[in-house]
């Protein structure tokens, strides 16, 4: 047995067929990171909003992991195996070849509509539009502000996404919608202490 596990290691570490086992790797590290990311946030906001028995929330909360650790396998998988296609039939790396590998893979995984999935493509558009702002910085597209620019930042997001809770709520992603709802609106309302001090409603 030890020996068959130091032929498997040395195999690994020789660097033979690298660019497929590291597709291999990348799948298990997609499964792995979805369900870490996934579980504790499913049962924290499962256990705080939805209303349903033990059973149902055990059950959303397994099938919301699920779906994330598969989904970003999968897109991992397709990912390192169209770049690594890529670059073997163009026999260099290009930056072109990421765009398009990503765009195939999230088209096939990530544009299926699923609750997973709208939380996971709004939390990247969030990042790249901050990231692309940085990057106009860097390239000199914008010039660099001279003072902090961070609290207008945080004050247009706030003022926005205040306004669009107010008077356009139905706009914002429903689990959003739960969240302001609760500490903006269920915070109007009480009928006694215990409402009032251990008790939302």
């Amino acid at each position: 047995m030890a020996s068959t596990l130091q032929a498997i290691d040395a195999f690994l570490a020789s660097g033979q067929y690298r660019p497929i086992l590291s597709v291999i790797k990348g799948l298990r590290n997609g499964a792995v990171y979805g369900a870490k990311v996934r579980f504790p946030h499913a049962l924290v906001m499962t256990f705080l909003f939805k209303d349903a028995s033990l059973r149902e929330k055990f059950k959303a909360i397994f099938e919301a992991t699920f779906t994330h650790s598969k989904n970003l396998a999968a897109f991992v998988f397709l990912y390192k195996s169209l770049t690594g296609l890529l670059h073997h039939l163009r026999s260099e790396k290009s930056q072109i070849h990421s765009f398009i590998a990503a765009f195939i893979g999230g088209y096939i995984v990530f544009g299926k509509y699923n609750k997973v999935n709208e939380q996971i493509n709004l939390y990247l558009l969030s990042r790249i539009i901050y990231g692309l702002a940085k990057l106009a910085v860097k390239r000199g597209y914008i010039p660099k502000p001279k003072g902090d620019s961070f609290p207008w930042f945080a004050a247009i997001v706030w003022g926005i996404v205040l306004w669009e809770f107010e008077y356009e709520k139905d706009t914002l992603q429903p689990s959003l919608q739960a969240s302001m709802t609760y500490l903006y609106h269920d915070s109007n309302y009480w009928t006694s202490l215990k409402n009032f001090l251990w008790h939302n409603k």
